[in-house]
């Protein structure tokens, strides 16, 4: 495909495999995500997601495949595909004994940044995540959200064109995940940032991303936004608490939903389809937190 025909996209990834040995963690995915992009990548343990976004971030090398960003070859320009790139990890990895500013002053200076314009950008980003007034503490003095806030803009002070999240939210309390969401929010939404999220919390990719992947055994086995591949199973689910187990029956309206409830001997519950349920049914398991 040529360059011309990439035009608008941040990231594009084809026939992507990984393998170890005789395993084969990654089967050949592909992905697109476009300026602005809001795209959220499921699947549970050991299907790949790992794998995937560590050779699309360079920290692994593919088996086989094509990545680029904004057109250009990630293999034969990683040096300036990297530029467009801001990873923020699984869990805080900042130096807990250096200040929000000198956390941020450090990473300036491994992306190359100007002297003379650190200082300017630094403190855009602590005031993006409303950290500015707690500059000077150390961080190990910040709470576990401040540390998650500080770790995002961290991630955007290069001015990156995509940004991959892994699990941002995990094991912080509801509260705190709600600001991080929307923290999050504000930096696709007044930014236009390509986001790429990877989370055991199915309501958190219902809540954020427009568009979904899902993947099992190394395989996209289905993408699209939350809301239609939730209508594709139907729109409301009967559960039915038998001594056995639930069982669930998928309907396109609550009253063909009703309908079925009225005369059942056992305890049920009519409820709107989630994206968990989506997730269930096409692969049989449950995301373990």
């Amino acid at each position: 495909m040529a360059v011309a025909e990439r035009a608008g996209k941040v990231l594009e990834a084809r026939g992507l495999v990984k393998k170890f040995g005789e395993k084969t963690a990654v089967a050949g995915i592909a992905l697109d995500i476009r300026e602005g992009d809001f795209t959220g990548l499921l699947g549970p343990n050991g299907a790949g997601k790992t794998t995937t976004i560590k050779m699309l971030t360079g920290l692994i090398k593919p088996t086989g495949g094509e990545i680029y960003y904004y057109g250009r070859d990630f293999f034969t320009c990683p040096k300036d595909a990297k530029r467009h790139i801001g990873v923020v990890p699984q869990h805080s990895n900042v130096d807990r004994d250096l200040t929000a500013y000198e956390n941020l002053y450090l990473h300036s200076i491994l992306h190359g940044i100007p002297k003379k314009r650190r200082r300017e950008k630094i403190y855009e980003a602590l005031e993006f995540a409303g950290l500015l007034d707690h500059r000077d503490r150390q961080v190990k003095t910040f709470s576990g959200g401040m540390k998650r806030r500080l770790v995002l803009v961290r991630a955007l002070l290069h001015g990156p064109g995509i940004l991959f999240l892994d699990e941002p939210t995990v094991g912080l309390d509801p509260q705190i995940r709600k600001n991080i969401w929307d923290l999050i929010l504000k930096i696709n939404q007044q930014k236009g940032m390509a986001i790429l999220l990877t989370t055991h919390y199915i309501e958190e990719a219902e809540k954020l991303c427009r568009s979904t992947y899902i993947i099992d055994k190394g395989r996209i086995i289905i993408k699209g936004a939350p809301d239609d591949l939730k209508k594709d199973i139907g729109g409301y689910v009967l559960e039915i608490f038998r001594e056995d187990g639930i069982e669930e029956a998928f309907f396109a309206s609550k009253e063909d939903a009703l309908e079925r409830l009225r005369g059942c001997p056992h305890t049920c519950k009519v409820r709107e389809v989630t994206l968990e349920d989506v997730f269930i049914k096409l692969t049989g398991k449950r995301i373990n937190v």
